[in-house]
């Protein structure tokens, strides 16, 4: 198996040179219709195609969300192995959304799955939940190291249910949330310029100054656009850390489609914003 350039030091590069955006691939059912496609497997193609047609090739990250493709079947799969792909052929790095967490040889599956080099799906990183017990992730861990991929590990989601799992305090007196973000700290522990274990942390959530977000990984933020979150805001979410934040817009951006110049001039405006954003911090 080829081994990658670790995850972290070719996000670093991408985010320099495109800009911190991450632009979702996210064809649920609605856009689809605001599209004017079908809610079936031919609009499907058509959707992911357009999305990466305008931006792949501009943008840092590009995140399909793996439910909207799985719920059409193999074929949905189909679409989405070729969208991954794609993407990853136009210079995009792409973060599977797909959530995975598991014990033991199932866990070990999902990251056969998606975090294999040679896998039809392979990602250059996986979203997954730690909330089995972050040991739970260590097949997922060993495998990315294995193949240069990364992952996103859920810490402090903008979800208003989370906050009830992951600002829980432990008898040590530290969050739950606190304990994955050190988790991460540790993984990323020496790695320069930046380390392949990020958190998912929400840029709705307002202050988080009682977290260390600094812990050597980049920071997946969802929440700009149409949740509410600026990219001015940026700085005041995630603090010393901001620089290693990749902000996901999904619908700010797909909103403007089908037509690929308003997507691609959509993605643009935002990956400036961020830029200036992250800069001026």
């Amino acid at each position: 198996m080829t081994v990658l350039e670790p995850f972290g030091a070719r996000l670093r590069r991408a985010m320099d040179e495109r800009g911190p955006l991450c632009v979702g691939i996210d064809p649920h059912a609605s856009l689809l219709a605001e599209w004017g496609l079908g809610d079936n497997v031919d609009g499907l193609e058509r959707f992911s195609r357009t999305v990466v047609e305008a931006v792949a090739d501009r943008v840092a990250v590009l995140k399909p969300q793996s439910a909207f493709f799985e719920r059409f079947g193999s074929r949905g799969v189909a679409v989405l192995e070729t969208t991954v792909r794609e993407a990853r052929e136009a210079g995009a790095l792409v973060v599977m959304d797909a959530k995975r967490g598991d014990i033991g040889s199932t866990m070990a599956a999902y990251a056969e799955a998606f975090l294999h080099k040679d896998a039809p799906l392979f990602s250059d990183a996986l979203t997954v939940s730690p909330y089995l017990g972050y040991g739970s992730l260590s097949p997922a861990v060993a495998m990315a190291r294995e193949s240069g991929a990364g992952l996103f590990v859920l810490a402090l989601t903008s979800n208003p249910e989370g906050g009830e799992v992951q600002h829980a305090v432990r008898t040590d007196g530290r969050t739950v949330g606190a304990t994955v973000l050190g988790h991460l700290a540790l993984e990323n522990a020496g790695e320069e310029p930046l380390g392949s274990f990020g958190a998912v942390v929400g840029a709705t959530l307002g202050d988080l100054s009682s977290y260390d977000l600094d812990m050597g990984g980049p920071i997946l933020a969802p929440g700009i656009g149409a949740q509410g979150a600026t990219p001015a805001g940026l700085p005041a979410v995630f603090g010393r850390a901001v620089r290693n934040v990749v902000p996901n817009v999904s619908r700010g951006v797909l909103r403007h489609g089908p037509d690929v110049v308003a997507l691609r001039d959509a993605a643009e405006r935002f990956a400036d914003e961020i830029r200036a954003a992250v800069t001026s911090a």
